[in-house]
């Protein structure tokens, strides 16, 4: 978003409606569009992403810790190159449960015993993905579980 008339799913807008948190790894590209997110109702926790313009980097923090019930999740855009990306993310975020980046827009879910990583892909745009999707995550009693929800 928002090139041309790229919107988030109806879908997608349904899920983010019934949320508790909406949590966004970036690729905003303009202040505009987190405010129409942030218009959503649910509050907003984000960092930016590398196609952000300067009001994002300005105002977003290139990485950032969320505390959710009990579990730690790291959250930053671009997690480098896909070999060794889960233990430069278990290195980079050492005291979380899991950490939540973006930047390929490929979905990916991987765990090795107590962390795991998640890239929820895009709603908007799938690249080399099968579909368009989007995360949800389940936190409780310092537990989180994530999930893929494929869009189309």
């Amino acid at each position: 978003m928002p090139r041309g008339s790229r919107r988030l799913p109806q879908a997608c807008l349904e899920r983010l409606h019934g949320a508790d948190l909406i949590v966004h790894v970036g690729d905003f590209v303009t202040a505009g569009v987190l405010a129409e997110i942030a218009a959503i109702g649910p509050p907003v926790i984000a960092v930016y992403g590398n196609v952000d313009d300067e009001a994002l980097r300005r105002d977003l923090p290139e990485e950032r810790v969320l505390e959710l019930a009990g579990a730690r999740v790291g959250l930053v855009h671009d997690a480098g190159p896909a070999r060794g990306r889960l233990g430069r993310l278990r290195r980079r975020f050492p005291d979380t449960d899991a950490a939540v980046f973006g930047h390929s827009h490929l979905p990916l879910h991987e765990r090795e015993s107590d962390f795991q990583i998640f890239n929820p892909g895009s709603p908007t745009e799938r690249r080399r993905a099968p579909h368009r999707s989007m995360g949800l995550a389940t936190v409780g009693e310092g537990e989180i579980r994530f999930e893929h929800v494929p869009l189309d």
